[in-house]
């Protein structure tokens, strides 16, 4: 995850928190029918393992990484985990299911929200806890915009993720994974290959064409000169057999509006 350092490291919790979390499950309540799983043990913020030996990760939230291939544990990671692995407990070790729309990732791990034995959706609960970030990604968009509430809660708030700022500028970027990013757009190009947003820097944002219809062609089309942030999982093309010089290095594909947002 691409983000500034936070200047404190697992747990953080104050009374106030829990507070804000407590009304995490009005934002986005569970459907009607969900399918009651057994958890066999929570791997970190946004992903447990079932005892029927399914991973699922969950929709809608991406949380900070755990220290893999002798990397340290990023900001807030350990307290994501710790924090999921109460609101299983605290269920029973059983939670809903709801797979989405898309039920696989490429890596094989089923794509589902979780639902908390009274149904609060899981991912809300720690979203308002700014213990992750909300990430829409198609087809798998239905909560965006309950769980871009429980978000607002915790950036308002300034809790966990957001007691200091994580959006970063395009020339922070140095390597990648998921980040939050704000930059001018210098230049907007429509071809074949779908929408490109520019910004100044090394960073071109891309809108396939397949996502182009769920975006607002009157926006997009204004967005030159304006500032805006994105968010989702930075591609290096450097990496990948070299930059043509016509492109930049940065490339962020987006496939849902609620990644991308002016500010100013």
């Amino acid at each position: 995850m691409l983000m500034k350092k936070a200047s404190l490291v697992g747990a953080f919790f104050v009374p106030g928190i829990w507070l804000c979390a407590a009304q995490a499950e009005a934002y986005c309540p569970a459907p009607a029918s969900v399918t009651q799983v057994e958890v066999q043990r929570v791997v970190d913020g946004d992903t447990v393992r079932l005892k029927d030996g399914r991973s699922v990760r969950m929709i809608g939230i991406n949380t900070p990484e755990t220290g893999k291939k002798g990397r340290t544990d990023e900001p807030f990671a350990i307290a994501a985990r710790q924090r999921l692995q109460a609101l299983v407990t605290a269920s029973g070790g059983r939670v809903g299911l709801s797979i989405g729309r898309e039920g696989k990732d490429h890596y094989g791990r089923t794509l589902a929200h979780l639902y908390g034995a009274d149904g609060e959706n899981l991912e809300a609960q720690l979203l308002a806890e700014g213990l992750g970030f909300q990430v829409g990604v198609a087809p798998n968009n239905a909560l965006v915009a309950c769980q871009q509430t429980a978000e607002d809660v915790a950036r308002r708030a300034r809790l966990g993720l957001w007691r200091q700022s994580p959006v970063q500028s395009v020339a922070q970027l140095s390597r990648s994974g998921f980040a939050l990013v704000s930059g001018q757009v210098s230049k907007v190009e429509r071809n074949r290959g779908g929408i490109w947003i520019e910004l100044q820097g090394a960073l071109v944002l891309r809108i396939a064409p397949e996502h182009a219809s769920q975006f607002d062609s009157a926006l997009l089309n204004g967005l030159q000169g304006r500032v805006i942030e994105a968010r989702g999982w930075v591609q290096d093309r450097s990496r990948r057999g070299g930059v043509k010089s016509s492109q930049v290095r940065w490339l962020l594909p987006l496939t849902d509006p609620s990644m991308l947002k002016l500010t100013s």
